[in-house]
C-alpha cells in the first residue's frame, strides 16, 4: 500500500485532512475514526493517523474528493471543541502507531518507564512496525507481544516483585554471537560485511566493525584520533585565523529559527520514514540524547564551515566528526560526548580551531532551542547530505531515519530546552581533550613578533 501526501489544519472545533490521492474512485472511499485514530483507504492508497485527542464523525463531517486536482479533503470534528491537537505539522509522528498503555497506578519495574501522560514505556523496541497497514497477521502479534508484556507486569506487582537475584559480577557479559549489534538502540547489523570492497573512507573500524564491542570500538577510536592529531596544522589555525574568525562570525540560521514550517521537501522525505515505535528505558534515553549532541555538532560544524552552503565533503564532514558513525561509538555522560566532538574536529576537518569548536557547541544549543521542529530540520538536512552519497547514506539507515522518528514521537520541546541549557551551560576545558593544547598555544604566542620590534 502506498502512503499518501498529506498536510492536517484545525480551526476551534474540526480537524481537516487533506489527502493527494489522484485517480481513484471516490465511491471506494473507507474512512474509520476511532476516537484519536483516523484511518482511511482508497485503492492503492492507506493512510493511518494517530491525534493528540479525539475526533468524531457528526453531522458538520463530510468528505470530498477533486478529481481536477487529485485531493480528497476529510473534515472531522473534535469530541471536545476549543481542544488543541498538538503537532500536526510533525508527521512522521503522526503516522507513528498508537501508544499502548498499561493499567492506572501500575509501576514499571524498568525504571521511570511511565510518563505523565500514562504511557508506558519499556526498554524494547517494538520490531517490525508494518509497512503494509492492511497486514492484520503483523498488527496481531505486535499486540500479543504488547499483552503478554502488560500482563507479566502486572502478575510481578502482585507478586511483589519478587523476583529471583543475584551479585552483580564485575566480569564483562558474556555473547554467544560473534557480531556486534550497533546504531539506532543496536537494532542493527549486517551493513558493514563487505566495507572493505566500498569506499567509506570514515569507517575506523574496518571489516570489524561487526564484531568488536563498545570498549574495542572506543580504543580504536581514540587510538585513531591520536594518529590524526597534528600539533603543526593546529599551531598554524591558531596563528592564522583570519578565516576561521570570519567563519566563527557567520550568523546560524538555528541562532534566530523561530516557527519552522517544513517545506513540501522536507514532508516528503519524513513521509519516506519507516512506521516504528520505540520503546526506550531511561538510561538508553539518555545515551540516545548524548548521540543526538554527537551527529548536531557534526552538522553545525558543516553548517557553519560551509556557511549554509554545503559542498561535496559535507557528507565526509560529518560523518568523519561524528563518532556513532566513524567508529559506532557511542557515549554516556555529556563531557565524553564533547570530549570526543571537540578531538576530532580538533583532529581530522579543514578547519581545526578551539574557539571554532566553543561556537558549534553553541550551535548546538541553539538547534535544541528550537525544539522538536528545529531538531527535525536538522536532522533531515544531514540526512539529506548523507542520503546523496554513494557511501555513508548507510549512515541515514542506520541512526538518522530512526532520530527523526524517535525525536517526533518521544521528545518535547521542554526535554531539548533543557538539553540545550546543559550543553550551554558545560564547557569542556582543552586539558579533558588529551593533547597539548594550551602550551601549544602559549608556545605560539611566544614566537609571535612583536608590531613595535617589526617598526
Amino acid at each position: 500500500m502506498i502512503t499518501p501526501k498529506f498536510s492536517c489544519t484545525q480551526d476551534n472545533s474540526s480537524v481537516t485532512i487533506s489527502l493527494y490521492v489522484p485517480s481513484v474512485r471516490a465511491s471506494e472511499v473507507e474512512i474509520d475514526v476511532d476516537g484519536t485514530q483516523f484511518s482511511v483507504h482508497i485503492n492503492p492508497y492507506f493512510l493511518r493517523l494517530n491525534f493528540s485527542g479525539s475526533v468524531v464523525e457528526d453531522d458538520s463531517s463530510h468528505a470530498r474528493y477533486d478529481p481536477s486536482t487529485g485531493y480528497l479533503t476529510v473534515k472531522l470534528s473534535k469530541e471536545s471543541e476549543g481542544e488543541d491537537f498538538g503537532d500536526l505539522d510533525l508527521l512522521a509522528k503522526l503516522l507513528a502507531p498508537r501508544s499502548s498503555t498499561i493499567a492506572e497506578g501500575a509501576e514499571s519495574s524498568l525504571g521511570e518507564e511511565i510518563s505523565n501522560d500514562g504511557v508506558y514505556h519499556p526498554t524494547i523496541e517494538v520490531i517490525g512496525g508494518s509497512e503494509d497497514p492492511t497486514d492484520e497477521l503483523t498488527a496481531a502479534a505486535e499486540n500479543l507481544t504488547l499483552d503478554d508484556e502488560r500482563r507479566a507486569l502486572l502478575e510481578a506487582e502482585k507478586a511483589g516483585w519478587h523476583y529471583p537475584q543475584s551479585v552483580p559480577s564485575d566480569q564483562p557479559e558474556l555473547s554467544t554471537s560473534v557480531n556486534k549489534p550497533y546504531g539506532f538502540l543496536d537494532a542493527y547489523s549486517g551493513y558493514f560485511k563487505h566495507v572493505g570492497h566500498t569506499s567509506n573512507e570514515v569507517n575506523e573500524l574496518g571489516e570489524d566493525a561487526e564484531r568488536l564491542t563498545m570498549a574495542e570500538r572506543r580504543k580504536r577510536r581514540e587510538a585513531h584520533e591520536n594518529q590524526k592529531w597534528d600539533e603543526e596544522y593546529y599551531l598554524a589555525d591558531f596563528v592564522n585565523d583570519e578565516e576561521i574568525q570570519e567563519i566563527i562570525r557567520w550568523k546560524s540560521p538555528y541562532a534566530s529559527i523561530g516557527a519552522v514550517d517544513f517545506t513540501e521537501e522536507e514532508n516528503a522525505a519524513m513521509l519516506r520514514l519507516p512506521r516504528k515505535e520505540y520503546l526506550v528505558s531511561s538510561t538508553q534515553s539518555r545515551s540516545l540524547d548524548l548521540t543526538l549532541i554527537g551527529v548536531l555538532f557534526a552538522f553545525a560544524y558543516d553548517l557553519r564551515t560551509t556557511q549554509g552552503d554545503p559542498t561535496t565533503e559535507s557528507a565526509w564532514t560529518i560523518a568523519s566528526l561524528c563518532p556513532a558513525f566513524s567508529a559506532l561509538d557511542v557515549s554516556y555522560d555529556l563531557e565524553s560526548t564533547l570530549v570526543t566532538s571537540y578531538r576530532r574536529a580538533l583532529a581530522f576537518p579543514l578547519y581545526r580551531n578551539w574557539n571554532l569548536c566553543e561556537r558549534c557547541r553553541k550551535d548546538v544549543g541553539d538547534i535544541l532551542k528550537g525544539g522538536v521542529r528545529g531538531v527535525t530540520r536538522a536532522l533531515l538536512q544531514t540526512k539529506k547530505l548523507l542520503d546523496r552519497h554513494e557511501t555513508y547514506y548507510v549512515y541515514s539507515k542506520i541512526w538518522i531515519n530512526d532520530f527523526i522518528v524517535w525525536a517526533q514521537s518521544h521528545k518535547r520541546d521542554t526535554d531539548l530546552g533543557q538539553l540545550a541549557t546543559e550543553i550551554t551551560n558545560f564547557t569542556p576545558l582543552k586539558t579533558s581533550i588529551g593533547w597539548s593544547l594550551d602550551e601549544l598555544e602559549e608556545a605560539a604566542q611566544g614566537l609571535e613578533p612583536d608590531s613595535d620590534d617589526e617598526d
